[in-house]
Order: structure tokens, then sequence, then C-alpha cells
């Protein structure tokens, strides 16, 4: 594999996620707008990448990332290190008392059931993270005298603010600087978007982030969106036809951005909100093209998270391994799993993972 890791030995972590983590609030079976009882639990589009890692793949882990000082945000860092992820590169702010200036984001999703799809209802506007300025994290003590294997970042963190798409630039650019991997999930949200220019707007941005990355994620309407690669079929059922137009998005990107290593992207088909076919590909320099087991049919709990969980399966299978066909089964047999569970953080365990990647069935394990 053409990547190179820089050892262990020379390094604190070998994993830190930048981006937002928001406090979830689920209703469980309900609906949010009935529901008089949400469990809350944390996620983010980077962190649970971060913390997939550290609590199935036992990696060590931080995150970067701000939050404010009062009882929700101590709720928030309580989670986190739950979640065994190291928090010393949060940024506190102090708050106002009513969040006027600044606050914490709040994500409450409902999980869809048949007919009835997932519902999110963000409420992060104004959020500690969305305020980051370049210069607020010491890049170079984290990358330089800390030490740090792997950096994951994207798209989500990106679309936050005109200054967390800067700060995403500062710490891909020290993190190369240092010789730290840099992977990046497309994660393209309209809705983040919408009131900062855009489609154009994340295209400026995310070309312009992509000249950093060594490993590229996303699913096709990410890499139409964000980049600009039209994908014939993208969308329909997933058949040979359509695997062989994401063969030719991928050689696209690949020629397009030659600092690409490996690119791995998620393929799913909704049947009903708790019913997808699901798989996946990827794609490095020097093992080609490869492909997931296809599971049709696959029962969903919560979907939420499951693309996020890819993203560590396929980084911890190149982590370990250096092998793109084996990460991108760890990659598609961890998302698969972590979909089994409420909430946008794994339950899934190492051994669960190899188990379903070795051919494994749910049978009872006694």
């Amino acid at each position: 594999m053409s990547l190179q890791l820089r050892p262990e030995s020379e390094c604190a972590f070998d994993i830190v996620s930048l981006g937002e983590v928001m406090l979830r609030l689920d209703p469980g079976e309900g609906r949010i707008r009935t529901t008089r009882h949400f469990a809350a639990s944390e996620g983010g589009g980077e962190y649970n990448v971060a913390r997939g890692l550290r609590r199935c793949f036992g990696k060590r882990a931080a995150v970067v990332t701000a939050l404010v000082r009062d009882e929700v945000g101590r709720l928030i860092e309580d989670c986190i290190l739950t979640g065994g992820v190291d928090t010393r590169f949060i940024s506190w702010r102090d708050s106002d008392g009513i969040g006027r200036s600044v606050r914490n984001g709040l994500n409450f999703t409902e999980r869809g059931f048949g007919v009835r799809g997932a519902v999110g209802c963000s409420d992060r506007g104004n959020t500690a993270v969305s305020q980051l300025q370049p210069g607020d994290v010491d890049f170079d003590y984290l990358f330089g005298q800390l030490g740090v294997r792997w950096l994951h970042t994207g798209g989500i963190f990106a679309a936050l603010s005109n200054s967390t798409a800067q700060v995403a630039l500062e710490a891909m650019q020290a993190a190369k600087k240092y010789g730290t991997v840099v992977s990046y999930d497309l994660n393209y949200r309209p809705s983040l978007w919408k009131s900062v220019g855009g489609l154009e707007a994340a295209r400026k941005v995310n070309r312009e982030l992509a000249q950093y990355v060594d490993v590229m994620i996303g699913n096709e309407e990410d890499f139409t969106a964000c980049l600009g690669f039209e994908i014939e079929g993208a969308g329909e059922n997933l058949d040979n036809l359509q695997v062989d137009s994401f063969r030719q998005m991928i050689e696209t990107a690949s020629r397009e951005y030659p600092n690409f290593q490996a690119i791995g992207t998620t393929m799913r088909q909704v049947r009903t909100a708790t019913v997808n076919d699901w798989g996946a590909v990827a794609w490095s320099r020097e093992g080609g093209h490869v492909q997931a087991t296809q599971r049709d049919g696959l029962e969903i709990l919560d979907r939420v998270g499951g693309g996020d969980s890819f993203a560590s399966g396929l980084i911890y299978g190149l982590m370990e391994y250096g092998d793109i066909s084996r990460a991108v089964e760890y990659g598609a047999a961890h998302g698969a799993l972590a979909m089994t569970t409420p909430g946008d953080t794994t339950m899934a365990s190492l051994d669960e993972v190899e188990r379903l990647v070795s051919g494994g069935s749910a049978r009872v394990q006694r």
C-alpha cells in the first residue's frame, strides 16, 4: 500500500478527528413531535470515526472541537469521555447564559420505520465549533510534538462557516507537514451549504481541501455535489452497471487528484427505512478496484452513523493491514453492524466485525 504511516512509537494518537460534536436527542420508537422523553448521546460526522476506531478497534483517539462551558457542554464531554476519546483538544468557550453569542449543538433524530423514513432536526446555529478560527488550535504541537498517525475531517465541519473551512485547511496542511495521513469524508449536506453559497461554494471549498487528502470517502451524491463528478446510474439499483459507473468516477477522481492514494464509497439502496441493500466499493493506487460483500435486505434499526462506521472500518483496515480489499470489507461490515443499534456511534466489537467479515451469521453467541 502506498500510504506511509508514522510509527506508533512516535505518536501519541493513532487517529484524531476534527469536527463538531452535538448532543443527540432520540425519541426511541416514537416521534420527535409527540415524545415526552429523549435518550441523550453524542454524535458528529467526523467525531464518530475517531470514536469508532477507539471503541471498536482499540486505537488511541482524540477529537479537536469546541464546546460551551455549560451543563450541556459538560454532558457532551462526559459522553466523549465514556467513548474513550481524548478531550484535551476541546476548545472551551464561556457561556453568556442564554446562548445568544455561542452555544452547543443539538441534533434531534428519529429512526424511522418501514415506509416512514428517518428524520433529523438539527439545532446547531452559532455553535462554538462553527466559530473556530485559524490559530485557535496549536496544530504544530498536536502533529509535530505529540504526533498523530491519521487525521480525519470532512465536509460537515468545512460547511459550518467560512472560518471552519479555513481551520480544516490549516489542520490538513499541518498534518501533511509532519507526515500524518489525511482522510476526508465529503458528507454533503445541502442544508448546511444553503446559506453560505450553496452548491457552488461546496464545490469550491471541497475542491481546495481535496488537494491535501490521501484517502477520500463519500457516496455517489457526495462526489457529484462536492467535486462535480457526474455518475451515470447513481441512485438506481445496485447492479453491475452502477458499480461500473462508480469505477469510472473513481478513475476520474484519481486522475484529477494524484494525491488520492485510496477512495472508499458506500452504496445504499433504500427499500424501506428498516430494510436497505448495503454495499461498498473502494480503490487504491496499488490494489485497484475492489468491492465488499453485498448485503441485500439488510435490516436497519438506526441508519445514522452507518457511513461514519464504514469510514472507521476502512481506516482500520488500511492502518492495520495496508490492504484495500481487506479494508473495504472491514468498513462495510462495521457500517452494517453499527446500523443495528441506536445512536450515531458504534456498539460493535472487533470480534463481531471480524466474524461478519469472515462470513459469520447472526446465530446466538454463547
